[in-house]
C-alpha cells in the first residue's frame, strides 16, 4: 500500500513538472508573437524592398527595444491586411496605426499633412516619417525622433530638403534652414537654461493638430499668432494687448500687425542685435508709408539708413509693443510725455526742443510755410545750378573740340 502511494505521488509530481514546463514553454511563445516575422525579416538585405518600395529588413534588437517591442505588440496588429497574413506576402498594404491610436489618426486627417495626403501629395509626412517605423520610442526618450532635442532635425528631413520642398510645393520654402539660423534655433543649440524653454516646431505648429495657417483653428493662423507666441512671451503679449495694435486686433481689425508681422515667423532675430533694430524700421514702414518717408528725410532716418543705431528708431520714440496714438496721455509721444522721451537721448532737451517736428513733410504746406517754401527754393536753386553748369560744361566742350579741329587744320596746312 505504501509502495503504491509513493508511486502515485511520484507520477503526479512528474506530470505536474511536465505541465509546468509546458505552460512555461507556451507562455514563452505567447510572449513573443513576432518570432517568425523577425527571423525572416532579419535575414533580408538592406537593399531588399517591398512592391511599394519600402525596405523590408527589420533589426530584431532595435524592434525589441522600441515601444511596440517592449509592449509585445504583434506585427499583424499594425500590418493587418490579408496580404501580410499569408506567406509569401502579396502586395501588403502600409502599416496602419488607427487600431491603437484612433484619436491621433483622426486628428492627423485634419492637419496640413493629412489634407495634403488626401489631395494626392505623396511626399506629405505620415506617422512613420515623424515617429519612425520599427524603432519607435516614447517622446520622453532622448533617442526618439519626436523628442524635443530631435524635433528640428525630424521636421527638417522634409522641410529642409530642397528636393522635397520643390516636389511637395511646401509653403515657405526651406523653413528648416531659416529656423536653424533664427534666435530660437541658436538658443536650442546653446548650453544655457533657455535651451529647455525655447520653442521648437511643434510648440508653435502643434503635433497631431498641425493645421495650415489659413485654417481659423490653426495655432499659426493670423488671429491666433499672439496667443501662440504668448505661451512663452506672456509679459510681452500683455504689453502688446494694451497697445494700439493689440486694441485694434481685439476690435477684429485683422490688418493690425501681430508678432510675426514685425518679427517674422521662422527668421526671428535677436531684438537686441543692432542689425535687427535697424532692419525693423522697414517693417514699420510697410504699414506707415507716409511716416517712413518723412522719417528718412530727418537726421535720424539718414543715419539709420547707413546702418547705425546710435540715433532714434521708430521704437525709440513710439515704443516697441506698447505704442499708442499721440492723443493718448500714456503714449510716449503725447504732449505729457514727449519731453521725457526726447530726454532719453538728449538729456538737455527742454520745452522748446520738443517743438521739432520729426515727421515734418517738406512737400506739404501743412507742415509749415517756411519749410515748404525753403524746400522749393532749394530745389529750384539746385536745378538751376546743375542746369547752368551743365550748359557751361557743354559749351566748354564744344569750344575745346573746335580748338582741337583748328589746330589740326593749321598743322595740315604747314605740311602742304
Amino acid at each position: 500500500m505504501i509502495r503504491a502511494t509513493l508511486r502515485a505521488t511520484a507520477l503526479a509530481l512528474m506530470l505536474g513538472l511536465a505541465a509546468a514546463a509546458g505552460a512555461k514553454e507556451t507562455g514563452r511563445k505567447a510572449a513573443d508573437p513576432n518570432e517568425k516575422c523577425l527571423d525572416c525579416h532579419a535575414e533580408a538585405e538592406p537593399g531588399d524592398k517591398s512592391a511599394a518600395g519600402k525596405p523590408v529588413k527589420v533589426e530584431p534588437e532595435s524592434f525589441l527595444k522600441s515601444m511596440h517591442g517592449q509592449a509585445k505588440v504583434a506585427c499583424v496588429e499594425c500590418h493587418a491586411d490579408e496580404g501580410v497574413r499569408k506567406y509569401p506576402h502579396k502586395s501588403p498594404q502600409p502599416a496602419q496605426c488607427s487600431s491603437c491610436h484612433e484619436t491621433a489618426v483622426k486628428d492627423y486627417a485634419a492637419t496640413a499633412h493629412g489634407m495634403a495626403r488626401k489631395g494626392g501629395n505623396g511626399v506629405a509626412a505620415t506617422c512613420s516619417n515623424c515617429h519612425g517605423t520599427h524603432d519607435i520610442k516614447p517622446a520622453a526618450d532622448e533617442a526618439s525622433l519626436v523628442n524635443r532635442a530631435h524635433i528640428e532635425s525630424t521636421c527638417a528631413a522634409c522641410h529642409g530638403s530642397e528636393a522635397l520642398v520643390k516636389q511637395g510645393k511646401m509653403p515657405g520654402g526651406n523653413v528648416a534652414a531659416l529656423y536653424h539660423d533664427s534666435i530660437h534655433g541658436r538658443l536650442l543649440r546653446s548650453e544655457g537654461k533657455a535651451k529647455d524653454r525655447v520653442p521648437v516646431c511643434t510648440d508653435c505648429h502643434g503635433s497631431h493638430d498641425m493645421r495650415p495657417k489659413k485654417d481659423p483653428e490653426s495655432a499659426v493662423s493670423r488671429a491666433n499668432i499672439p496667443d501662440t507666441c504668448g505661451t512663452c512671451h506672456a509679459k510681452v503679449k500683455k504689453v502688446w494687448a494694451g497697445g494700439q495694435h493689440g486694441k485694434m486686433r481685439a476690435s477684429h481689425v485683422m490688418t493690425a500687425p501681430g508678432c510675426t508681422d514685425c518679427h517674422g515667423a521662422h527668421t526671428i532675430s535677436d531684438p537686441k542685435a543692432p542689425q535687427w533694430q535697424v532692419a525693423v524700421i522697414r517693417e514699420c514702414g510697410g504699414c506707415h508709408t507716409d511716416y517712413i518717408k518723412t522719417y528718412r528725410d530727418t537726421y535720424h532716418g539718414q543715419v539709420t539708413d547707413l546702418g547705425f543705431t546710435v540715433v532714434a528708431t521708430c521704437a525709440s520714440c513710439h515704443g516697441a509693443h506698447d505704442m499708442l496714438p499721440k492723443s493718448n496721455p500714456l503714449s510716449k509721444v503725447s504732449d505729457e510725455r514727449i519731453l521725457s522721451t526726447c530726454q532719453a537721448c538728449h538729456p538737455k532737451a527742454n520745452a522748446n526742443f520738443v517743438k521739432f517736428q520729426p515727421h515734418a513733410n517738406k512737400h506739404s504746406k501743412e507742415s509749415g510755410l517756411i519749410l515748404y517754401y525753403t524746400t522749393k527754393f532749394m530745389q529750384i536753386l539746385l536745378a538751376g545750378v546743375f542746369a547752368f553748369f551743365g550748359l557751361h560744361t557743354v559749351l566748354w566742350l564744344y569750344r575745346g573740340l573746335a580748338e582741337v579741329r583748328r589746330r589740326r587744320g593749321e598743322v595740315n596746312q604747314e605740311k602742304h
